[in-house]
């Protein structure tokens, strides 16, 4: 199930909460700075690596003082490269994985915290969500945090109708 939601990530109650960083899990854009600022310093210790995380890989860490347990970490550029649309369709498609393993039931994402304009993020987030091979229930919801009602319309315009 995919659903939209008016809500701030870092209060969202989510089992975890998707992250743009690069290869050093240090944040990309103002939403991920955000989560940071409101993660504390326990998170900042949970997200150090030794050496640089392969770009379109996702990694689960702690979320130190969030609401949600976890953070998925999607590494969407390095030091040489910007993060591209198919480098975020291949960390999605890791975090989607890594979620599974962590049997992680629900996930949140904002729509303009992935480093893409909204609408090309949310498709992303949809379409990946949605066409997860062999899906075993893991995650079961994902949650599009959109920060408006343009935003919601625009997001919402790429779901299906929902059942009558």
């Amino acid at each position: 199930m995919i659903r939209l939601v008016e809500q701030r990530l870092e209060s969202l109650a989510a089992d975890a909460v998707v992250r743009a960083a690069d290869s050093f899990l240090s944040p990309v854009g103002a939403a991920s700075e955000a989560l940071d600022a409101a993660a504390g310093t326990t998170f900042t210790e949970q997200r150090r690596v030794n050496a640089p995380l392969e770009i379109g890989s996702a990694v689960v860490t702690g979320a130190g003082d969030l609401t949600a347990e976890f953070v998925l970490h999607l590494v969407v550029q390095d030091e040489e490269r910007s993060a591209t649309r198919e480098v975020l369709r291949r960390a999605l498609l890791h975090a989607w994985h890594r979620a599974e393993g962590w049997e992680l039931s629900s996930v949140a994402a904002s729509a303009g915290g992935l480093v893409l304009p909204v609408e090309e993020a949310a498709a992303l987030l949809v379409e990946t969500f949605r066409d997860r091979a062999d899906d075993t229930g893991y995650p079961a919801e994902l949650l599009i945090v959109v920060d408006d009602a343009e935003q919601r319309s625009a997001v919402g315009a790429l779901l299906p109708p929902s059942p009558a």
